[in-house]
């Protein structure tokens, strides 16, 4: 009998084992392309419960990982997330306080309207005009936490500092866009110390493939100065949004040469994401500028940038 109770015993233990690395393997992940880093488990579901996620958060800058302060944390552009394993389970998600981690008060600016603004006894503070209206729309308390700072003067813009965030007006935008939430993430992770490493893009933990989302195409020539008769080389470098290179990007290099004709040069890009072109010239009239226009094309996507050369006098 005692055999066949650790017989069963050993079984369940088995199965229970299978159970949790088939809940492990199934975990739900999901990989932005736009930074190179998985979101999964609880913190995926905290940033998927909020429709504004994007916004408000921004995309992941790193893997989840255990901070210097010995928390379970994932940094976003926006927000840092912390797991609470000491908290009830639906509440072990937690937003850094960012605005009181980074708050130093510099320029404050006096600005008092008793009809636009509402002041939170908690800290003494109140969130005003379209400051206000965005704080409403977005969650308020529960989102941002309490007004820590009045409008104050940091980094050439207008802002205030919340428990959990930075407000900040862009004027430049269009109405109703010009609140915005700052990018505290990665500023509080270099002021924290946390390790550089963490932050160049990963591979997608579901092994799908990632997409590019946009192109950084740069060139430079061999030679910044070429004689009148001469050879010279332009390299071009295409990248998607992580700086990872691209391979079969279709690149046309256009050369405007001093007597106003224009040479279109196509070109692929290897799988180093590297274009080369060859031009060989006589007779350039001494101290002129070439230049060369670059546009390359991926999957419907568009880079361009310019480079140049000088004729020696």
């Amino acid at each position: 009998m005692f055999r066949r109770f650790l017989a069963i015993l050993l079984a369940f233990c088995l199965v229970s084992a299978s159970w949790g690395y088939a809940r492990a393997q199934t975990q739900e992940t999901k990989y932005f392309s736009e930074t190179g880093h998985n979101v999964k488990g609880d913190f995926l579901k905290f940033y998927n419960a909020n429709s504004n996620a994007t916004f408000l958060y921004g995309y992941p800058i790193t893997e989840e990982f255990a901070s210097k302060d010995g928390r379970t944390v994932q940094y976003f552009q926006r927000a840092r997330f912390e797991y609470r394993a000491d908290l009830p389970a639906g509440e072990r998600i937690q937003l850094t306080q960012l605005g009181r981690e980074i708050y130093t008060s510099t320029s404050p600016l006096n600005v008092t309207n008793s009809f636009a603004c509402r002041t939170y006894t908690e800290t003494g503070f109140g969130v005003c005009f379209a400051f206000l209206e965005f704080f409403d729309q977005y969650g308020g308390v529960t989102q941002f936490g309490y007004p820590i700072s009045g409008f104050e003067y940091h980094e050439n813009k207008i802002v205030q500092y919340f428990e959990k965030a930075r407000l900040e007006w862009q004027p430049w935008k269009t109405e109703g866009q010009r609140v915005v939430v700052s990018d505290l993430g990665r500023f509080y992770f270099d002021k924290l110390g946390e390790d550089i490493g963490l932050i160049p893009p990963v591979k997608p933990l579901d092994n799908t493939t990632t997409s590019v989302i946009n192109l950084q195409v740069r060139a430079f020539v061999s030679k910044a100065v070429a004689l009148a008769t001469d050879s010279q080389t332009i390299f071009v470098i295409v990248q998607d949004q992580n700086l990872l290179s691209i391979a079969n990007a279709g690149c046309t290099a256009t050369v405007h040469w001093p007597d106003g004709r224009n040479e279109a040069i196509a070109i692929t890009t290897n799988a180093n994401g590297v274009g080369v072109v060859p031009l060989s010239f006589t007779g350039q009239p001494y101290g002129s500028l070439i230049y060369a226009d670059v546009i390359c094309i991926y999957n419907g996507l568009r880079g361009s940038t310019t480079t140049s050369f000088r004729i020696w006098y």
